[in-house]
């Protein structure tokens, strides 16, 4: 098995094999709980043009995501695992849009196949991707709004193919590093209101979920299947 690491969007577009997206902080940490709490269906869209003319075209949608790290006009929920914690999401369908996790989801147009990829569910992740038996692993850390490098996505990438090689990981050193660099700003007071605490500590949930997310393109619209491992 071939596994490769890259980066941004560069790299989702160069991406070939079995492709895992990687957004910790926060996309596909967001998608995981999201389908935990019971949502049918995600629909993840590159532009937020695209989300706001789904929910116009289905008023019952629910719009979650971000720019820049902050909700857009319009949306029910940001980016963010602790502001959907509390809600009804049972049988919705959300539409998720965000400035790296989605966007490289849409852009991975070289690859046999994707799924999303996060600390959450980075066992399960790992234990399909051994079961399928790839030629070929692409790892992709989609880092800031796609543009830069964050060590979240990095650390995610080299955990799971450490996993792969049966190679240790120090998955606590992992977590003091990101918490000393990237993951700074949910310390911040001032920045609370958009990056929570409680935002660092739920996608920093070693294997909380045992699923992946998978992506499909039904109609020209892309969605994430939970397949159960």
């Amino acid at each position: 098995m071939e596994i490769r690491i890259l980066n941004l969007f560069e790299g989702a577009r160069e991406a070939t094999g079995l492709t895992v997206i990687i957004d910790v902080f926060r996309a596909f940490s967001v998608a995981c709980y999201a389908i935990d709490l019971g949502v049918e269906q995600i629909i993840p869209v590159e532009e937020i043009e695209d989300a706001y003319r789904l929910k116009e075209e289905h008023p019952e949608y629910l719009l979650i995501g971000e720019r820049e790290e902050h909700k857009p006009e319009g949306f029910d929920f940001g980016n963010s695992p602790s502001q959907i914690l509390q809600a009804d999401l049972r049988g919705k369908t959300i539409v998720h849009t965000t400035s790296s996790g989605t966007r490289g989801m849409a852009n991975a147009i070289n690859a046999d196949e994707v799924i999303t990829g996060s600390f959450v569910n980075a066992g399960a992740i790992i234990e399909y991707i051994r079961k399928k038996k790839p030629q070929t692993v692409s790892l992709v850390g989609m880092g800031y709004a796609g543009r830069y490098q964050v060590e979240e996505d990095a650390a995610c990438a080299q955990y799971i193919a450490n996993a792969l090689r049966g190679l240790p990981n120090d998955f606590n050193s992992m977590v003091e590093l990101i918490r000393d660099t990237s993951g700074k700003r949910f310390f911040l007071d001032d920045k609370q209101h958009y990056a929570p605490r409680e935002d660092f500590d739920l996608c920093l949930n070693i294997n909380r979920f045992n699923f992946v997310l998978k992506r499909y393109a039904i109609n020209n619209h892309l969605f994430l299947k939970k397949i159960d491992i």
